[in-house]
């Protein structure tokens, strides 16, 4: 099973209020460690320095400071079509948080619009 699957089926069985993941990537092949550090700039991947793992994912599910989790599955496809394998390990899954946006000075339609889309 390639990445980009096994994070997808990492993602399919979490909650659905889930807001926020951290997920470590190794590869199989460190020499082939530059190649996928180009892959995983899309996704803003932390590299390790000394550890034994290579990088870290902060997946964002509607909202925060994270790769959303499509951007996420596409550059683990991209890994996958380069032929670079690896492993992932799920570290941190946080849930039920809610986005707070202040809504003083702002309209009640800018509001109720706020509140109508982030109720999907």
């Amino acid at each position: 099973m390639g990445l980009a699957d096994n994070f997808q089926r990492t993602v399919d069985a979490l909650p659905d209020d889930w807001t926020d993941l951290e997920l470590d990537l190794r590869i199989g092949d460190e020499a082939r460690y530059v190649e996928a550090a180009l892959y995983l700039v899309t996704c803003n991947a932390r590299p390790y320095s000394h550890h034994d793992w290579h990088w870290r994912l902060l997946v964002a599910h509607r909202f925060g400071h994270a790769a959303s989790a499509q951007t996420v599955h596409g550059t683990l496809s991209l890994l996958d079509d380069a032929g670079i394998d690896g492993e992932l390990a799920l570290r941190e899954t946080r849930s039920g948080r809610v986005e707070i946006v202040p809504g003083w000075g702002r309209p009640e339609s800018a509001r109720e619009e706020f509140r109508r889309l982030r109720a999907q």
